[in-house]
């Protein structure tokens, strides 16, 4: 081999190290970024928990000073019972816990039902209906308010004045049935469903199983995962419902956790608000959508993946 060959070979490692380099660096440099960018988000994220936890550990006093502290210098748990005592969270986590229940279990009879009526079953207009169900997904929720509401209190347009016989305001009836039914579940399962082989519904059909029966002996085995997830989000939409509690069901009787809490009175003696206890009223409510989103968060991964809808 020449010298100028030699040379060239020489120069060509070289720029194959600087380039290698370069790339190594640049991938650093963005791992970087990336890391410092999520690490700032996080904070964002969860320092307004962080001030609601040390906020209802301190005493109104404190909370009054013009410079805030990010600790309390005397903590105080005294909040936490007067934020019961308050706002009566008892009765009102009964109440909630009474109407998620309920109205989660009569949705997954809904949802499995429908599911398995669009996903296996043959019947005329299938295609249409299903169709005009995903349609309405387009449509937000808040427009139906004002019908539904005019619907459970009997004052329909084409009446001349309310009816009170079709009044249900202020039960537990008009907190459960109106939210049966949800598009997006029944399209979640239906997807599940789709993805059990067919072959398995015929050779059923052909030992003279009936639907219902391989309905709740094959398919909601395999679809198990997402039936936890459609029954979690259920009960958090149940958790964390306000605008249609708040209109319809403002009674001691009937109130939720999130219409509860609204209309509670943290009034101290002197007619000042007692934002520590109220703070800890938020925490006392929010603890139970903690221990779900960190016990259960791979549940609703596993059931979302499990439908062929990656998020």
């Amino acid at each position: 081999m020449t010298e100028a060959k030699k040379i060239k070979a020489g120069s060509g490692a070289l720029n194959v190290d600087a380039s290698k380099k370069a790339q190594k660096t640049a991938k650093i440099v963005r791992l970087v970024i990336t890391y410092l960018f999520l690490a700032v988000m996080a904070v964002i994220i969860i320092f307004p928990f962080y001030w609601m936890i040390i906020s209802s550990l301190k005493t109104i006093e404190e909370y009054r000073e013009n410079v805030p502290t990010l600790w309390p210098r005397n903590i105080v748990f005294e909040n936490f019972r007067t934020a019961f005592e308050k706002a009566n969270l008892i009765d009102l986590f009964l109440h909630t816990l009474y109407v998620g229940v309920v109205s989660t279990v009569l949705s997954l009879i809904v949802t499995v039902l429908s599911a398995f009526a669009f996903a296996r079953l043959n019947f005329k207009g299938k295609g249409l209906v299903f169709g005009l169900l995903m349609a309405t997904m387009m449509v937000p929720g808040e427009l139906y308010t004002i019908t539904n509401y005019l619907t459970v209190s009997g004052s329909l347009p084409f009446l001349s004045e309310p009816i009170s016989a079709l009044d249900i305001t202020n039960t537990f009836a008009v907190l459960i049935v109106p939210m049966l039914v949800s598009v997006y579940y029944i399209y979640l399962l239906r997807q599940t469903f789709m993805q059990i082989p067919n072959e398995l519904y015929l050779a059923a059909k052909v030992d003279g199983t009936s639907d219902f029966k391989y309905l709740w002996k094959v398919m909601l085995p395999l679809s198990v995962s997402t039936v936890i997830t459609i029954t979690i989000l259920k009960m958090m939409g149940a958790w964390n419902s306000y605008i249609w509690p708040r209109l319809v069901a403002n009674d001691d009787a009937h109130k939720l956790i999130t219409n509860g809490l609204r209309g509670a009175s943290f009034a101290t003696e002197n007619g000042d608000t007692n934002y520590p206890a109220q703070m800890a009223a938020v925490f006392i409510v929010s603890i139970p959508l903690f221990l779900v989103f960190v016990f259960l968060r791979k549940y609703i991964m596993k059931g979302v993946s499990r439908s062929g809808i990656k998020g």
